[in-house]
């Protein structure tokens, strides 16, 4: 038997009553029990005006009480996007997750014309949406590649079908079955030799182990395989220990670290070659995120205790990300200083002579590196975010910013779609987003000016973001190569995020080094487009020829280095 509750009678209260109550009771409070008090109650008021009001949704409440999930243009104002406009997928906070579209963090426009999935009626003429999660048989290139002839039947045989006088031939496209199969991350064999003893001299003769066996317990791909997962996907070493205890193949965390710790002396020459090659870099992305090092808090602590001053109260992980001449670099820097000391580290190795490289970065001033010149961009995604985060309270002003934004962000991802050179994408830019950002500008210029807006609202705030850095803000209509937004750098840097979230903090300064390397190799590699495991693998198995040569053994040519080394040897 179910009961239903009885719905409470909701009692009519004006709100002036109310004031009158608090009022009353202010003389028994103190000014802040005030404060909060008469904040809950006008809390209260709002959202139940709000309820009453007979066009508010429940995705509008949600919206009011948890905030938008996305940035986009149909999202943050309700609606789809005016026709002839797209949505600037801006990265999201950091902190947040990866972006919806896009594999690389910036707008990439949907595709409408995709193959149905599987060509069923209902799938005729519907595009595919991102992230719908089918693979083709070519996307498991590291799985196995089985061929299977067929069982009774070669090219040049007579058709088997009555009647027939055809003969058969091989078509160029395999019918394809995919097979997926479970194990441990990282799987172990134990060989057991045989033994024979001599029953006069005693002697015992054991069995050799299979060629390729190694001498080594742990092999190179099972290194490779815990520091994937370790820096690479965030996985903790204490759930790995329990997770590969339970599928009897033992890997104790302590294990797990002595290894990673041991190995990365051999992959440190390609980590100082990578910074010496991004130090050459024509663009330089760089920001950060907080993190924790238990080593430098209890140091912090004791200086605290001994009231010695210190300007040092933050850590942080700084990303990064170096364009050369199509290649993409990668670094990771974590400990006191911040995302500018760590780029100046960086830009400390620059070859004399060069030119000042351009930097993209958030408005912060400690992004900036102080010894070094740069040519300074601001991240528009920034400036645009501050637009969204106050839509829902100035929705037809930031509607203007947002759809003018919307096209100098298509404009962009036009540019790179037709793979257009730095110069063409500049004329591009100059011929249709600088119209759009002049409008805006003195859209800017009139809200202030002629009050349109309270100068201290949230829209104020963010008019004012704007006007203070405009000409960093459009340094992509002025200097060939610019970035228009920061959204490389804050993707990379999710990875640092990813590992604070999972093993909140590194326990010293030596394992937040190890860390830095590992992430900035695993990083490199997955922007070059190359697979980490094999590339930390073959660096293991040469480990000399890279200590030798590391300029070698980069992500994007140690495959060339490998086709050359088999060359010599087959020559």
């Amino acid at each position: 038997m179910t009961t239903t509750a009885k719905a409470k009678p909701v009692e009519k209260v004006e709100m002036d009553e109310i004031r009158r109550i608090i009022e009353r009771a202010k003389a028994h409070l103190s000014e802040e029990e005030h404060r909060k008090l008469t904040a809950a109650i006008e809390t209260l008021a709002f959202l139940t005006s709000e309820i009453e009001d007979k066009r508010t949704t429940i995705r509008r409440l949600r919206k009011l009480l948890f905030g938008s999930t996305s940035e986009k243009i149909r999202d943050v104002l309700d609606e789809d996007a005016s026709e002839g406009s797209e949505d600037p997928v801006a990265s999201p906070d950091p902190e947040s997750g990866p972006p919806e579209e896009g594999g690389d963090g910036e707008w990439k426009p949907q595709d409408q014309t995709a193959d149905p999935g599987d060509g069923s009626p209902a799938e005729v003429g519907k595009a595919k949406r991102p992230g719908h999660g089918r693979n083709g048989a070519d996307e498991y290139v590291g799985a196995r590649q089985i061929d299977v002839p067929h069982e009774s039947l070669k090219p040049g045989d007579p058709c088997p079908v009555p009647n027939c006088e055809g003969r058969v031939y091989r078509l160029a496209d395999p019918a394809v079955l995919v097979r997926i199969v479970g194990g441990p991350p990282i799987s172990g064999a134990v060989w057991r030799l045989e033994r024979l003893r001599c029953g006069l001299c005693l002697t015992v003769f054991t069995a050799k182990a299979p060629d390729g066996v190694g001498e080594e317990k742990y092999d190179a791909t099972a290194v490779s395989m815990m520091v994937i997962l370790r820096y690479g996907t965030g996985f903790p070493l204490n759930r790995l220990d329990v997770l590969q205890a339970n599928l009897g193949v033992p890997l104790p965390a302590s294990t797990q670290w002595d290894i990673a710790a041991e190995h990365v002396a051999i992959f440190l020459p390609v980590f100082l070659e990578l910074i010496r090659q991004a130090a050459q870099g024509q663009i330089l992305y760089n920001d950060d995120t907080t993190m924790k090092i238990l080593e430098l808090m209890k140091a912090a602590r004791e200086r605290a205790q001994l009231e010695e001053e210190s300007d040092r109260t933050g850590m942080f992980t700084s990303g990064i990300v170096a364009e050369k001449e199509g290649i993409r670099i990668a670094l990771f820097f974590t400990g006191w200083k911040h995302a500018g000391e760590n780029l100046a580290t960086v830009l400390a190795e620059r070859e004399a002579g060069l030119q000042a490289p351009i930097q993209m970065c958030d408005a912060l001033a400690r992004n900036v590196p102080k010894e070094f010149e740069t040519i300074l961009s601001n991240c528009m995604s920034h400036a645009r975010r501050q637009v969204v985060d106050v839509v829902a309270d100035f929705p037809e002003e930031c509607r203007f910013v947002l759809e003018t934004l919307a096209e100098v962000f298509k404009n962009d991802a036009t540019a790179r779609k037709e793979g257009m050179s730095p110069q063409e994408r500049l004329e591009l830019h100059r011929r249709e987003s600088l119209p759009l950002m002049a409008k805006l500008r003195l859209w800017t210029w009139r809200e202030i000016k002629e009050r349109r807006i309270e100068p201290n609202s949230g829209l104020g705030k963010a008019i004012r973001y704007m006007r203070n850095h405009w000409r960093k803000l459009v340094r992509f209509l002025y200097v060939a190569g610019a970035p228009l937004s920061n959204n490389l750098c804050e993707r990379i840097l999710k990875k640092a995020i990813i590992h604070r979230k999972n093993s909140l903090f590194y326990k010293t300064r030596n394992g937040a080094r190890v860390g830095d390397i590992y992430m900035s190799l695993i990083a490199t590699c997955q922007l070059a487009g190359v697979n980490p495991f094999d590339y930390l693998t073959e660096l293991q198995r040469h480990a000399d020829r890279v200590r030798a040569n590391p300029g070698e053994w980069l992500p994007w040519n140690y495959k060339a280095t490998l086709a050359a080394i088999a060359e010599a040897a087959a020559g």
